[in-house]
């Protein structure tokens, strides 16, 4: 291996070293320096080692948010190996496909978490034998019977070390593979955005099979920062432990944002260090200090699991979630279907090559040599160049409207619609046409107060996009129906507005 080779076991044996004294984790009563947590690594490696996990092997963890989450992916980091956290929230059957697809040589599992029994019933359907450790059990005394030194193995930092499970093909899920370069790199484009430095302390309360709350996880590790863990959202703790540890980052939902603003309306808990969040609204500053409503640091873009989190940043376009442009590691074009750069202003999928960029997905050449034609990242997104030079996403490629020999996005006809004054909420769905398959239908919620008519937003839409892109008719709703996330349920809107016609669907 090259001298110049650096992954994340490198970096957490340097930390030991520069920064030995330093907290590194918290956790439900545990306190580790960096020190003491390369020490854990070292012996947590050794464990999993004796239970098969080598270069290119793979743990699942299956559980929600704990600093030993990243224990385990340190001590995989030491051997050459990949974490996979799982997402707690998914079914038994959901969970026992992904152990089996995965195939882990050890599974690190809590079995006193919430959804415990769930995790019990994926265990006995999955087609896939597996060491299991007990992180609420067997954990420590595993860690503690293990040898103490460090593995000393070589490790490429281009083999993957995060496996997240994003994708869906076919109905089925797949682990898109994320480097130690790759993280390591996303980690100081974050780190610059946000301000991480050592001192930073995070709290990881979003979920941690997540890359948006990972990516900040991982920035905080490699700038010697603290991260605290919560093991899933919780107004209260989440204001408890900002006060008690000083944290100044954490991803936050606006929900969450009100249930912490509703649970401190007396003030009892300081929170005045908190500056940066990921989803938190802008009135947050004020609802903890009315004196204070800056806005906060907030690392907003453009990105997905499969380039490590953020692929552009708002903080280098205009502003706070505005279109953003890639940073200082990612090279972003926008093409159409022969990979021929679309000009500015008209919309094109979204590609990008540079360390950012995925490994592959787990287990799927086919779709990972798809994804990655030509030598670039191709991201399945729509997106927009505009003149200044920064990049929109306009929205999912995936879902598609025929109508004739044409294809119209409908994030597209939704991006032109929104820049109407009237109009609120949109979606774009195809119906049937007994001539060309489908005709683009909207359906519409106005701001209130406002009016427009079907023709006016058609005439809008045919200003903006190709004739053939306007919508043909046009519904309009006084509200949308919502999945448990807030976001619009457009299974459900299809469904009460007459999609279908898609060819080939029969």
């Amino acid at each position: 291996m090259s001298l110049h080779d650096f992954g994340f076991g490198d970096l957490l044996r340097e930390h030991a070293r520069s920064w030995p004294a330093t907290v590194a984790l918290v956790c439900d009563g545990a306190r580790h320096d960096y020190r003491t947590l390369d020490g854990r690594v070292n012996r947590l490696a050794n464990a999993l080692s004796e239970r098969g996990v080598g270069a290119g092997g793979r743990v699942l963890w299956l559980g929600q948010n704990c600093h030993r989450l990243i224990e385990t992916m340190l001590a995989a980091a030491k051997l050459g190996a990949g974490l996979c956290p799982v997402n707690w929230r998914q079914s038994a059957n959901e969970l026992s496909y992904v152990i089996s697809d995965f195939a882990p040589q050890v599974v690190v599992w809590q079995s006193q978490c919430e959804v415990a029994s769930t995790f019990t019933a994926a265990r006995e359907a999955a087609r896939h034998d597996a060491a299991w450790i007990d992180a609420d059990g067997d954990y420590e005394a595993v860690v503690e019977a293990a040898a103490p030194d460090d593995p000393g193995v070589d490790v490429d930092p281009l083999a993957p070390l995060l496996y997240m499970y994003t994708a869906a093909f076919s109905g089925r899920p797949r682990a898109a593979m994320l480097s130690h370069q790759g993280l390591l790199t996303q980690g100081l484009a974050i780190a610059a955005v946000q301000e991480i430095t050592p001192g930073y302390v995070y709290l990881n309360c979003g979920p941690l099979f997540h890359i948006a709350t990972f990516m900040t996880t991982a920035a905080t590790l490699e700038l010697a920062g603290t991260n605290v863990f919560t093991p899933r959202v919780d107004a209260e703790e989440i204001c408890r432990l900002v006060d008690a540890e000083k944290v100044v980052g954490a991803f936050l939902l606006p929900q969450t944002v009100s249930q912490i603003a509703e649970v401190n309306a007396d003030r009892r808990y300081d929170l005045s260090t908190l500056v940066t969040m990921h989803m938190g609204n802008k009135d947050f500053r004020s609802m903890i200090s009315p004196a204070s409503s800056t806005w906060l640091r907030k690392p907003g873009g453009y990105g997905q699991t499969e380039v490590t989190g953020l692929l552009t940043l708002s903080a280098y376009g205009a502003g706070p979630m505005a279109p953003g442009r890639p940073g200082p590691f990612a090279a972003v074009r926008i093409v159409d279907e022969d990979g021929n750069d679309v000009p500015d202003g008209a919309t094109g999928e979204i590609v990008a090559k540079g360390p950012l960029a995925m490994v592959g997905y787990w287990g799927d050449d086919e779709e990972t040599a798809r994804r990655q034609r030509g030598g670039w990242h191709h991201t399945n997104d729509l997106g927009r160049r505009e003149p200044d030079g920064t990049v929109t996403f306009v929205g999912p490629k995936t879902e598609l409207i025929k109508t004739g020999v044409e294809n119209v996005y409908p994030a597209e006809v939704e991006s032109a619609l929104q820049q109407h004054p009237a109009v609120a909420e949109v979606v774009v769905i195809g119906v049937p046409d007994p001539v060309w398959d489908q005709n683009v239908k909207a359906v519409v919620r106005l701001h209130d107060g406002q009016a427009a008519t079907a023709d006016e937003l058609i005439e809008h839409v045919k200003g903006l996009l190709a004739s053939y892109k306007k919508p043909k008719s046009v519904d309009f709703v006084d509200a949308f129906p919502r999945l448990e996330s807030g976001w619009i349920d457009r299974d459900a809107v299809k469904a009460a507005h007459g999609a279908g016609g898609t060819p080939g669907t029969g």
